[in-house]
């Protein structure tokens, strides 16, 4: 069974910006972009995955991989 991986923290590390800095210009808590960020998140809106792209410069498979185990 594969799974999906959040490469959130690459991403972010590419353009020096905190996670906090992040959740700030995209209107999320830290707490939800934190539970994005590690994985643990079950379902992500469009539109939040949108907002972060916007802010980042990136596309959804920057952000978003999936891995066959």
């Amino acid at each position: 069974m594969g799974q999906i991986i959040v490469n959130l923290d690459v991403e972010l590390a590419k353009r020096k910006m905190s996670l906090s800095e992040l959740a700030d210009r995209v209107g999320l808590t830290l707490a939800n972009l934190s539970i994005l960020k590690t994985g643990k998140a079950k379902a992500v809106r469009f539109t939040t995955l949108e907002a972060i792209c916007r802010e980042l410069g990136c596309q959804p498979g920057d952000i978003l991989e999936y891995r066959d185990e």
